[in-house]
């Protein structure tokens, strides 16, 4: 019997680069990119001009986007890699929109639920690549790609998720392979070493 296809995830803060070294992978590996809905997304730029009203929506949408990819990575039976993975919808941004107050109880119970209904139809993730930043670097990266609807996101929010990040990360250390890259130390945008050394560790999770 073949072995199943690959699935890794690209995790990380907002602006740390998972987009552009999802697709410098896929490129590289020959593997299948599948990227998160940022430009299309309907619901960002209302998110962050109220995030109060808006959080419950957005999580909804990204859940479902995810699912959704979820479905066409096993339905395709090819090696893929992932720009966000889905569990971050549910370990950090909906958990820390609700923690601080974005998102009431109701809503966040609602969403758990129907995430722990999904999660008995998601593929095991083989491998999960953490990036991580200063929020002094997101805020710069942030700044140079120049999304108009990014202009309002607050550095408190950013700090905020980094530490959830963190926690996450060594909760799911636990139950998915882990690598974790920073992103200050190992330069993934320019050149070719930053991405043969990911070439390589990923071979070592997917030979």
């Amino acid at each position: 019997m073949n072995r199943r296809s690959y699935l890794i995830g690209i995790a990380g803060n907002i602006g740390v680069g998972k987009t552009t070294l999802t697709r410098k992978l896929a490129q590289r590996l020959g593997w299948e990119a599948h990227f998160e809905s940022v430009i299309d997304n309907p619901y960002l730029s209302d998110f962050y001009a109220d995030m109060y009203r808006w959080s419950f929506n957005l999580q909804i949408y990204f859940l479902a986007h995810r699912f959704r990819s979820q479905k066409q990575i096993i339905e395709g039976g090819k090696n893929a890699i992932q720009d966000r993975t889905i569990y971050e919808d549910v370990e950090i941004f909906a958990r820390s929109l609700y923690e601080q107050g974005y998102m009431d109880e109701r809503d966040f119970r609602t969403y758990r639920d129907l995430f722990d209904n999904m999660v008995p139809f998601l593929p095991k993730i083989d491998l999960i690549i953490y990036l991580k930043a200063s929020v002094d670097s997101l805020v710069e990266r942030i700044r140079q790609r120049g999304r108009d609807f990014e202009k309002t996101i607050q550095r408190e929010y950013l700090e905020y998720l980094n530490r959830a990040y963190e926690q996450w990360i060594a909760r799911a250390r636990e139950e998915f392979n882990v690598l974790t890259v920073d992103t200050e130390s190992v330069d993934l945008m320019n050149g070719d070493a930053g991405i043969e050394y990911l070439v390589a560790e990923i071979r070592r999770y997917c030979p």
